[in-house]
């Protein structure tokens, strides 16, 4: 009877120690429901200012405070939503509304990776850095559109390689690079570089580097130190995982 009553109590210590499915986060208030209306790109609202104070707690870098929806609150909107199970949306609809006030946890891609690492998100186009295991800045991007290009008299495949891979070369404000400018790039895979780009749009585009958007490139250069690890995955989404 003891070792019934003692496996019960392990089992019920296993459960609590798993935690909810959603993250632990600062309580959102928000907006009462009946006044949590669809704001779209463009847009200038005082619930703006709300989705932005949002996602900066939750790490998703929404840029200035304002009541402007413009284009750095755009993308990271889009990764809040990706990191979701959401569609990426010129939008916050009521779907991302529920979102904002239960998000769900920020999962890992290498759990047994070093505690300060960068990851890539190959699959949702997402980029995370984690410190002491914390995930501290999530960016939306856009990585090689995996097909063949001619451009600027450079022909190639445009792809960004998974794998494990090293910060390198760091180079400060704009560069001049063979397929195009980019701002604050941080190699890390011979000539593939996270840099600033004036166009991430939502679907892998680029010719292999992993555009972020322009207000997350200085951030992302000072965080990133070389010999830091990047992993670069492109993992197959669950219904679970999406969920």
């Amino acid at each position: 009877m003891r070792t019934v009553a003692r496996c019960l109590l392990v089992v019920l210590t296993a459960l609590v120690s798993m935690g909810p499915a959603h993250a632990d986060t600062t309580t959102f208030s928000g907006v009462s429901g009946k006044h949590q209306p669809t704001l779209r790109f463009g847009t200038f609202r005082q619930e703006v200012r709300e989705v932005k104070r949002r996602l900066r707690e939750l790490k998703f870098t929404p840029g200035p405070p304002g009541p402007e929806y413009d284009s750095a609150l755009r993308m990271a909107v889009w990764a809040f939503q990706k990191a979701n199970g959401l569609p990426a949306l010129d939008r916050v609809d009521a779907a991302t509304w529920r979102a904002l006030a239960r998000p769900a946890r920020i999962r890992p891609l290498v759990p047994w990776g070093h505690s300060s690492r960068v990851e890539i998100d190959l699959t949702r186009q997402l980029l995370t850095v984690w410190r002491a295991g914390q995930a501290v800045l999530v960016s939306h991007v856009s990585t090689g559109a995996r097909k063949s290009y001619c451009d600027r008299g450079h022909c190639g495949f445009a792809d960004t390689p998974p794998g494990d891979f090293r910060v390198g070369e760091k180079v400060r404000g704009w560069s001049s690079g063979p397929l195009g400018a980019m701002y604050y790039p941080v190699y890390f895979n011979g000539g593939i570089a996270v840099h600033g780009s004036t166009l991430v749009p939502r679907h892998a585009a680029s010719h292999g580097c992993v555009r972020v958007p322009l207000h997350n490139a200085m951030p992302l250069f000072r965080m990133l130190h070389p010999g830091e690890a990047v992993h670069v995955r492109r993992p197959v989404l669950t219904r679970a995982a999406r969920a």
